[in-house]
């Protein structure tokens, strides 16, 4: 086994120490504390870089995702229409609130929501409170068809965009297509401040909410006086000065993260199975590049998963779907008939590869090497 361990998604910290540079700002001003400059700036440069209004810097994306139910006035019992091939974190804020997570399943050619399934939802719960629509790895979701679906509903849409920061949909940002959008800084995602979220929406009012209940919903009083139930969500400045060094070096990270997942593609043309895929007029930041093991293949993700390890090499399967998650197995689940389920499929037969930035091209073959040896 390697030493050196290869990665799924490992942090990286700029060259040019732009993190740093914030970090001791924050410590020279002696301002350590929650909010400040930092928070200030990360809102405003994220806010412009993705071409939203407003922006709310929080502890995490699932934050965000919640405080989006919350503006959405889901109350115990309503129904929210989400994507099902997703991570729980998608998902979970919806109970914080006593609703009702309906699950969408997704479609083969870009692995998100399928507009045709969630039009047979939204039929059969026209008073969906809100559709929660995640960008899987990275790739956008056909946003077109999910728009006119609710607004012809007249149900707010809020964006998972943790995993696709970066990403565009026809030229436009993903995260400016709903009312409300949540990012995440996780470890792994494309730039990272070790954890932290942010919400965004184009309303003003609503980012002035989020601000208000993250900050233990204060009331403008000289006192300690709260009118409603609060969180302690908002972002410290030390961790937002990691996010705007960080935000300096995304569009470079999504660029040797393009070059990662060309380069698997371009080597497994004549094996069996297929990357994963995107929509042409969408244009991912590839998060993380996936295969899909073809059906006619005797080669299973366990297989493959478990040679990379062994040189010492992390991989880890897709998703596993909302629906067949032990939690949510009595809420509805809406496929387009009942013979398919696509998000169970791809979770039965695809693998995230590493796709890790740090990652050498000398690194990369070897991982490939690997992968094409089980097909051997």
């Amino acid at each position: 086994m390697r030493e050196k361990r290869i990665y799924l998604s490992s942090p990286h910290m700029s060259d040019e120490g732009y993190e740093m540079q914030y970090i001791k700002e924050a410590f020279d001003t002696n301002w350590i504390a929650p909010l400040g400059a930092n928070v200030d700036g990360f809102e405003r440069e994220m806010a412009s870089y993705i071409g939203v209004t407003g922006a709310a810097a929080l502890v995490s994306g699932t934050s965000a995702l919640h405080l989006a139910i919350k503006l959405c006035g889901v109350k115990p019992g309503d129904i929210v229409l989400c994507s099902d091939l997703t991570f729980s974190a998608t998902v979970n804020p919806v109970s914080y609130e006593g609703g009702v997570q309906v699950f969408i399943d997704c479609e083969t050619d870009t692995w998100n929501m399928d507009p045709r399934a969630l039009e047979i939802a939204l039929k059969k719960y026209p008073h969906a409170k809100a559709v929660v629509v995640a960008h899987l790895y990275g790739t956008p979701a056909k946003m077109d068809e999910i728009l006119q679906l609710c607004s012809a509903y007249n149900v707010p849409i809020i964006e998972d965009a943790a995993e696709s920061l970066s990403a565009r949909y026809k030229g436009k940002q993903t995260g400016t297509f709903g009312k409300y959008a949540a990012l995440s800084f996780n470890g792994n995602k494309i730039i990272t401040t070790s954890g932290g979220g942010m919400f965004l929406s184009n309303d003003l009012e609503a980012v002035k909410k989020v601000r208000y209940w993250a900050t233990q919903a204060r009331d403008p009083a000289p006192h300690y006086q709260h009118s409603e139930i609060g969180y302690n969500y908002r972002m410290s400045n030390v961790i937002a000065g990691i996010g705007r060094g960080q935000l300096k070096c995304l569009d470079a990270h999504r660029e040797k993260k393009q070059e990662i997942y060309q380069m698997y593609k371009e080597n497994f043309k004549d094996i069996p199975i297929q990357m994963n895929p995107h929509d042409p007029e969408s244009e991912p930041n590839y998060w993380l590049s996936c295969m899909l093991i073809d059906r006619s293949s005797n080669v299973t993700p366990t297989m493959i998963r478990e040679k990379l390890e062994k040189d010492n090499m992390e991989s880890r399967p897709i998703w596993k779907p909302m629906h067949m998650q032990p939690v949510f197995l009595k809420n509805d689940y809406i496929t387009l008939n009942v013979q398919t389920d696509v998000g169970m499929e791809i979770f039965e037969r695809g693998v995230c590869l590493p796709s890790d930035v740090n990652m050498t091209r000398e690194e990369q073959l070897r991982v490939i090497e690997m992968v094409r040896g089980c097909f051997k």
